[in-house]
């Protein structure tokens, strides 16, 4: 494997330790930003000259700027921008504040468009690039509990599929990555719920809720394996637009994915009902 300089949000935890820790082990140099410019001592010591940090909140958009422009700058081309840093917010859409509503939007949505914007000028003046958006099962599905998770994760998607189209003559290709559940520590560190309403408790969001306060129950997929595939896809000839991982996210994206077939073709003859006729 060709060896590059990724750049990847949120190297602390979750995916994104565990893609740092594959691609510098693999010799590839890693720029990482994070919150607490401490956790990720022990790969510094390890790596040294591997691995550049800085310190990022991807709420704070002009810091997302400074801190790409710095990167490139320091770190001349830079082959890879991975947008990993974010987090989940899960109760039915009325039990959410405006504070936690805000601050979900401004990491999940806000904080990876400013950040695949501000990575563009750099890659188009480098001859080109690739881009990894990580998103979700949740991209793809819908689940009561989830409203505002989903609507980052497909309000991202919908971003990065028209971007990809925009940069694709820049030669800069970008995939999004759709995981399902893995061991990642999700529910310690990654999720967040809303303050409970009593009324919900005889909805399907009371189950959501009990399944995230459930920590003995472990999920499926394997970090390990799912990121291992992530990098590898670089190499590809082909490098696919969408990364569907875990047999969960698969079987959920691939019913909701008929579903909505279904509907729509249910409907072909009304919608072509309302256009002009030829003699109009």
């Amino acid at each position: 494997m060709e060896q590059r300089t990724w750049f990847i949000t949120g190297i602390n935890s979750g995916f994104g330790r565990h893609m740092s820790e594959q691609l510098l082990k693999r010799g590839h140099k890693v720029a990482g930003t994070v919150r607490n410019m401490n956790s990720v001592d022990d790969l510094k010591e390890k790596y040294d000259n591997l691995l550049w940090v800085a310190h990022l909140d991807v709420t704070d958009t002009t810091a997302i700027y400074e801190v790409v422009n710095q990167a490139f700058n320091e770190l001349g081309k830079i082959d890879v921008i991975v947008s990993n840093a974010g987090y989940g917010l899960f109760g039915a859409a009325e039990e959410l504040t405006i504070d936690q509503i805000t601050h979900e939007i401004d990491t999940n949505l806000l904080g990876s468009i400013h950040l695949i914007r501000a990575s563009l000028p750099h890659l188009r003046a480098q001859g080109g690039g690739h881009i990894i958006q990580f998103s979700s099962v949740a991209g793809q599905t819908a689940y009561p509990g989830g409203s505002l998770y989903h609507a980052t994760k497909w309000g991202i998607e919908g971003f990065c599929e028209a971007v990809s189209q925009e940069v694709a003559p820049f030669n800069i290709s970008l995939t999004i990555v759709e995981p399902g559940g893995a061991r990642t520590n999700f529910k310690n560190h990654s999720a967040k719920l809303g303050e409970e309403l009593e009324v919900y408790s005889i909805t399907p969001v009371y189950n959501v809720r009990r399944m995230l306060e459930n920590t003995s129950m472990n999920p499926i997929g394997d970090p390990a394996k799912m990121v291992k595939i992530i990098i590898n896809s670089v190499d590809k000839q082909l490098i696919p637009k969408r990364i569907t991982l875990g047999s969960d996210s698969y079987n959920s994206i691939h019913q909701a994915l008929l579903s909505r077939l279904q509907e729509l073709e249910s409907q072909e003859e009304l919608a072509f009902s309302t256009d002009f006729t030829a003699n109009e």
